[in-house]
């Protein structure tokens, strides 16, 4: 038999303020995973596309990325160092938006 009373009046104001709190954290474990697949993934994606698609000069603008990270190329193996240079990079972002979004929703 369902009960006619909302389960939010049987908690005190002080409780209701930690649920809401619970509720709007985010996990920051998750983001960073979320961030270093989109990140280590793309960048594989995007750089192998362009060496299958080939040609005289290969993604000249996406080979730039190797003066900020070392030993990238726009080659295979290249993409495969992008990709975890993208997982590690990627991670520590997502890790970085959780825990700031976090501490500032603390903050009232």
């Amino acid at each position: 038999m369902a009960s006619d009373t909302d389960p939010r009046e049987q908690l005190t104001a002080e409780e209701q303020r930690r649920v809401g709190m619970a509720l709007v954290r985010l996990n920051e474990r998750g983001w960073g995973i979320a961030f270093a697949l989109l990140a280590g993934l793309g960048l594989f994606s995007a750089t192998l596309m362009l060496v299958i698609r080939g040609g005289q000069t290969v993604g000249p603008h996406l080979g730039l990325l190797g003066i900020y990270l070392p030993g990238y190329e726009v080659t295979v193996i290249g993409a495969v160092l992008g990709l975890m240079y993208g997982l590690v990079l990627g991670y520590a972002a997502g890790f970085l938006v959780g825990a700031l979004y976090n501490r500032l929703v603390r903050i009232e």
